[in-house]
């Protein structure tokens, strides 16, 4: 089986309008609206896609002072232009080697970014709980580069991570700080689905000198048990097969079992409507025949991605916690 492919069977050509919220006019829209998620994003049959959410833009900062954390854009690969935004705590020592976390965020494949003041701000909590290098990738998003597009961009940011195995890549964050032994993965939402599919691929496909301990899959969007599948999926992947697609349903891929990492953690919450989905993966990965160790973690009376809209609740600082936690273990 050939699990990702580089060719598309379909290709749309688009703009992008970025909007604030309160620029949301339906009035002017009608019937050229070609698919939206509101109040996220909206695209129109004239190519033209309006984002809601993700847009805002805040600065890396070189000054590691107020939040004990450091970061910078970079980068990674030069062909397409796809960045990433990096992070460093600020308590590191000379020759040390910290733990290396690459991150997805989410946002239905069509919006998000690592330098909106939500992930930013997350990731920034997140390396000085777990004090842990941090790659949050900038992968394209759909539909202007419709599915499989940030698979591939996502697994080039990992082998891009990995050319610094031998101290001689292009980031010195990553040459002089990162143990290239203790790498995980980590995304929330579609970005737990990236996760989840990256680290299939790192379980067929050789990663010289990388070796991937864990995954944390937060409210991860999968195929339901009875194979239902988002209609944004199927927006932001034009040419897939649906319930038979192994990115969107682990359950019919044959690959599940060669998944690259020894422990994988599921974060679900209770009133969360994917709740159900990440149970199913849950269950299908320790039946799969995979040799490693799955938990599911489950927040009671909360809805999807609450951490990253309310992170200072107590139920988001406990997950932060947690895996903070993984990334630390053994």
């Amino acid at each position: 089986m050939i699990f990702f492919t580089k060719h598309y069977s379909t290709t749309i050509f688009f703009s992008t309008v970025l909007l604030r919220p309160n620029t949301m006019d339906s009035s002017s829209i009608t019937d050229e609206v070609s698919y939206e998620f509101l109040p996220y994003f909206r695209a129109f049959k004239d190519g033209r896609v309006e984002r809601f959410f993700g847009t805002d833009v805040v600065p890396p900062s070189s000054d590691s002072q107020s939040d004990g954390v450091a970061s910078k854009d970079v980068v990674i690969l030069p062909e397409t232009g796809v960045s990433a935004r990096l992070f460093m705590p600020s308590t590191i020592n000379s020759g040390q080697k910290l733990p290396l976390l690459v991150y997805f965020h989410g946002g239905a494949f069509c919006f998000g970014s690592p330098f909106c003041p939500t992930y930013h701000n997350y990731l920034t909590s997140l390396v000085a709980e777990a004090n842990v290098l941090a790659v949050s990738v900038d992968y394209r998003l759909a539909p202007e580069h419709p599915l499989p597009i940030a698979y591939e961009d996502s697994w080039g940011a990992l082998q891009w991570v990995a050319s610094h195995c031998g101290g001689q890549g292009p980031e010195a964050w990553l040459n002089d700080y990162a143990n290239f032994r203790r790498v995980f993965l980590a995304g929330d939402s579609t970005g737990a689905n990236i996760a989840h599919n990256i680290a299939v691929r790192a379980g067929v496909e050789d990663l010289a000198g990388v070796k991937l301990c864990g995954v944390c899959l937060v409210h991860p969007d999968f195929a339901s048990r009875d194979g239902y599948v988002t209609k944004t999926w199927l927006f932001a992947c034009p040419g897939t097969t649906g319930s038979k697609d192994p990115r969107i349903n682990p359950a019919v891929d044959p690959n599940l079992p060669c998944l690259g990492c020894t422990k994988v953690v599921v974060c679900v919450a209770e009133k969360d409507g994917l709740r159900e989905r990440g149970l199913f993966y849950y269950e299908t990965l320790r039946k799969s025949g995979w040799g490693g160790v799955v938990e599911i973690i489950e927040t009671q009376g909360e809805e999807h991605v609450f951490h990253l809209f309310n992170p200072t609740c107590e139920k988001a600082v406990t997950l932060l916690k947690r895996l903070a936690s993984l990334m630390n273990e053994g």
